[in-house]
């Protein structure tokens, strides 16, 4: 069971929550990129990477009999936030797509580099599945 937390008299965020409270078993997956099940990159593009990365955390979560609704938190690591914010429109298709109309708590962080030189972006999830 999970419950949005919004202060009284904030704005409401768009496109995550500002807290979500839950209980439940946890669920911890590893900052997931934008390549497929072969560990192989089939493109260079910003939101086809993060496409990718997001079914690959869908795919991870169905092993512990969760989904994307059962997401609380994403942090995303990216290597441009510019072309992030240019390709917002994109990306929320993207994301609304593969997750749905479920918004977690969320970070975005510009990084200098990731792992493998050809990701673009990394998301890792937590997500809590009621008891």
């Amino acid at each position: 069971m999970w419950k949005v937390l919004q202060p009284p008299g904030w704005v409401p965020a768009k496109g995550y929550a500002n807290g979500i409270a839950a209980r439940g078993q946890q669920v911890f997956v590893a900052g997931m990129i934008g390549w497929n099940a072969q560990a192989q990159f089939e493109t260079d593009d910003f939101v086809a990477q993060c496409k990718q990365a997001l079914q690959n955390i869908v795919e991870t979560l169905s092993c512990a009999d969760a989904g994307p609704e059962h997401m609380v938190r994403m942090t995303w690591y990216v290597k441009d936030k510019r072309e992030y914010l240019a390709r917002g429109r994109e990306l929320g298709k993207v994301y609304q797509e593969v997750i749905g109309r479920h918004f977690p708590v969320m970070t975005l962080v510009q990084v200098v580099d990731l792992v493998e030189d050809r990701a673009q972006v990394e998301i890792e999830v937590t997500a809590v599945v009621p008891d």
